[in-house]
C-alpha cells in the first residue's frame, strides 16, 4: 500500500456538525475499504488565492492515509459528488510524517516565555511632552 496525501476544501457555509459530519463521511469512506489513515488535520477556514465558485472563503481539511489504488478511485468520486466541496487533490505522499513529541513543545514555548526582557530607556523629553496639557480654549 502505498502513502497518499488528500487535501480538500468545503464551502464556507458548512460549520459546526454539518462540517463534522462531512468529514467523517470522507474518513469513512477511506475505512470502509480498509485505508489506514495515518494524519487528519482540519486547517479550518481561509481566504481562497482565488474565489471558487463565487466563493472567497474555504474550510481546509488534510487526511494522509495508506490505501490501494481502488480506494483513490471510489474516494475520488465521493468527492466530486459531494456539492458542497469547492476543490480537492490527492497526491502520492513521499514523505515523512515526523510529529514533534508533546515534550518538545511545551519546551519550545517555555523558552519563548523565558526569553529576558530589556527595558529600554524612554527619553525625558518625551514624558515631558506626554504630561504637558493643551491650552484650553478661549469662547469669543
Amino acid at each position: 500500500m502505498r502513502k497518499y496525501e488528500s487535501l480538500y476544501i468545503i464551502h464556507p457555509d458548512v460549520v459546526g456538525d454539518e462540517l463534522t459530519a462531512m468529514v467523517e463521511k470522507f474518513q469513512s469512506v477511506l475505512t470502509e475499504q480498509n485505508a489506514g489513515i495515518l494524519k487528519f488535520d482540519n486547517w479550518g477556514t481561509r481566504k481562497l488565492a482565488y474565489p471558487i465558485k463565487k466563493q472567497e472563503k474555504g474550510c481546509y481539511v488534510q487526511t494522509i492515509f495508506e490505501a490501494d489504488a481502488p480506494v483513490i478511485a471510489e474516494y475520488e468520486r465521493r468527492l466530486r459528488l459531494e456539492e458542497k466541496i469547492l476543490r480537492f487533490m490527492t497526491l502520492r505522499f513521499d514523505g515523512e510524517l515526523v510529529e514533534a513529541p508533546a515534550e518538545e513543545v511545551v519546551a519550545e514555548e517555555a523558552k519563548v516565555v523565558e526569553a529576558p526582557v530589556v527595558a529600554e530607556e524612554t527619553p525625558v523629553v518625551a514624558k515631558e511632552a506626554a504630561t504637558e496639557e493643551a491650552p484650553a480654549e478661549t469662547a469669543e
